[in-house]
């Protein structure tokens, strides 16, 4: 609201660069402050170095996405479409942190509904403000010329609900490392704000002030875990920057390592579980669990190498786009 101070939509960079420094201290602090008084990690069956989490103050994302709502409502730019993605992603972060705090882990299915109707909503906002023409970004810079089209509406709104669902998911189960889903969340949410002119910006950038925050306390080795309360809303927040951006398909690139890491044992426990059909025997997922046991990768090792491979690609968007396609100046 402090936004409405100024005459037009085009804050002032020490406006913005100032409530990110706020968001981040104000992150910090009551993380510090409150991180003991989040539930224990309960450890997950199967997963590696499990028995390092178990205890661990688990739920963090309770505490970055909360501060990202309020501030972003206090400093972002005033507007009834992010005004209801802020309700989503708190809403999104509530489901996340009840299923962290509860004794039993809920079931999948369970989880797979409450995902399904979150992105549902996301996905019909969008859509009921925004164009459905989609720009294929990629494509138009290599041929010097727009590729575009125009989706009809419900169409888009079944696509974004798979693009949103999927980045829930994948998102998810990269949590399995410290550091390793918050650093390639920053990464992908740098990668979006240079090539969107959405004021999408602002939110980007306080987002990334407030995970930074979280980072600071889960490096390796972690005081504190995000938790599904934080791994699902970054999910979420990930797809509607991808919207954003006016082609929703460059979430496939600027989130690759994301897709690869945490989607490929998707599509395995899929196969398995109602088709009956196994694949990749050899390999354990999430590809971060191969890359520590199998490999012999340290956790720093992994989040370094994932984060390489993801800024590597996301640089070379930045390149054609923004570069090649002039993207950074329209």
């Amino acid at each position: 609201m402090l936004s409405l101070l100024f005459k037009d939509s085009n804050l002032p960079g020490i406006y913005i660069v100032g409530a990110a420094i706020i968001m981040f201290v104000v992150t910090f602090i009551l993380t510090l402050k409150l991180m003991h008084k989040l539930p224990g990690d309960i450890g997950r069956a199967y997963a590696v170095n499990a028995e390092k989490a178990k205890g661990k103050p688990r739920g963090a994302g309770i505490i970055f996405v909360t501060c990202f709502c309020i501030l972003s409502f206090i400093f972002a730019p005033f507007d009834i479409e992010y005004s209801v993605y802020l309700i989503l992603l708190m809403f999104t972060m509530m489901t996340g942190f009840l299923d962290d705090a509860s004794k039993i882990p809920w079931s999948d299915y369970k989880k797979g509904l409450l995902d399904l109707l979150i992105s549902v909503g996301v996905a019909i906002t969008f859509a009921a403000n925004n164009s459905t023409l989609v720009e294929f970004k990629l494509i138009s810079t290599i041929i010097r010329q727009p590729v575009t089209i125009e989706l009809p509406y419900v169409v888009y709104v079944i696509l974004a609900t798979i693009l949103i669902w999927m980045a829930i998911n994948v998102v998810n189960c990269t949590d399995g490392v410290d550091g390793l889903c918050t650093s390639l969340s920053i990464i992908c949410f740098l990668t979006f704000l240079v090539i969107t002119k959405d004021s999408i910006i602002v939110y980007e950038i306080l987002f990334i002030a407030a995970m930074a925050a979280y980072l600071w306390f889960n490096s390796s080795p972690s005081q504190i875990l995000m938790g599904d309360a934080g791994s699902r809303t970054i999910g979420v927040f990930l797809a509607i920057a991808a919207m954003k951006c006016g082609d929703p398909f460059l979430f496939l690139p600027i989130c690759i390592v994301f897709i690869v890491d945490g989607g490929i044992g998707l599509v395995k426990i899929f196969l398995k579980r109602f088709l009956k059909i196994s694949i990749l025997k050899n390999t354990r997922t999430p590809l971060h669990d191969h890359a520590r046991k199998n490999k012999g990768w340290s956790d720093t090792q992994t989040v370094m190498r994932f984060c390489i491979i993801q800024l590597v690609i996301s640089i070379s968007i930045f390149i054609l786009l923004c570069i090649c396609g002039n993207y950074w100046f329209y």
